[in-house]
């Protein structure tokens, strides 16, 4: 196990205004409607998810790091676990020409308003239980998913990761190293379920078998 942040140079370049997402809207009625994973996470007000996902092109220069990091070529398969709108997934047919992508998301309007050239190989899922056989992928990854499951669901779900992985994977959740990170976490999250600071992921990780690299996303 190796903790690799891809996301890093990514984050930095987002600007959040963590006091006032808890005093402008209701902050439990917008998770209460975030956590439906609908048109209103995606696609709807800011204060709801993303305020519009949308495809611009960003993904590709960390699905080349990526790839380049793992030595991942033609042939080979991708899982991308909470694959969204599957913009990273697609990306890493063009940063690897040849390789075959797969998908799971919750979200059945994510998966309806994903990449085309990704939706032939996406699936609407649930993560604590995996459509694919054992070991069937080269390269298994998450970001930003495994937070928002119970600790029950959790570890379901990473010992699924696992399974499906012929060794190849990178687990990417947020987390927090202070006091001040983890009040930005609790002012910025809609969907967050478990909590904990790096050192707890990685014990957790470990202790359900767990063997691959990890990452984490703080609020800075």
């Amino acid at each position: 196990m190796q903790q690799i942040d891809f996301l890093a140079a990514y984050q930095k370049k987002t600007t959040r205004n963590y006091i006032e997402r808890v005093t402008s809207h209701d902050k439990a009625e917008c998770a209460g409607v975030a956590k439906q994973w609908g048109q209103d996470y995606w696609d709807g007000e800011r204060q709801y998810g993303y305020g519009g996902y949308r495809y611009d092109g960003r993904w590709l220069p960390i699905a080349k790091d990526i790839a380049t990091h793992y030595g991942l070529k033609s042939g080979d398969k991708i899982l991308d676990i909470g694959c969204g709108k599957a913009f990273l997934l697609y990306e890493f047919t063009n940063a690897v020409p040849g390789t075959s992508i797969a998908g799971l998301d919750i979200s059945a309007y994510g998966i309806e308003h994903a990449k085309e050239e990704a939706k032939p190989f996406l699936k609407v899922g649930n993560c604590t239980s995996l459509p694919w056989p054992d070991k069937h992928f080269d390269f298994v990854y998450s970001i930003n998913t495994f937070h928002n499951l119970k600790i029950d669901e959790l570890k379901k779900a990473t010992q699924e990761m696992q399974r499906v992985s012929k060794g190849k994977q990178w687990l990417c959740v947020e987390s927090y190293r202070n006091e001040r990170e983890k009040a930005n976490l609790l002012y910025w999250q809609l969907t967050c379920e478990s909590f904990f600071r790096p050192e707890g992921w990685v014990f957790l990780l470990k202790e359900w078998g767990y063997n691959g690299d990890y990452g984490f996303i703080y609020f800075e």
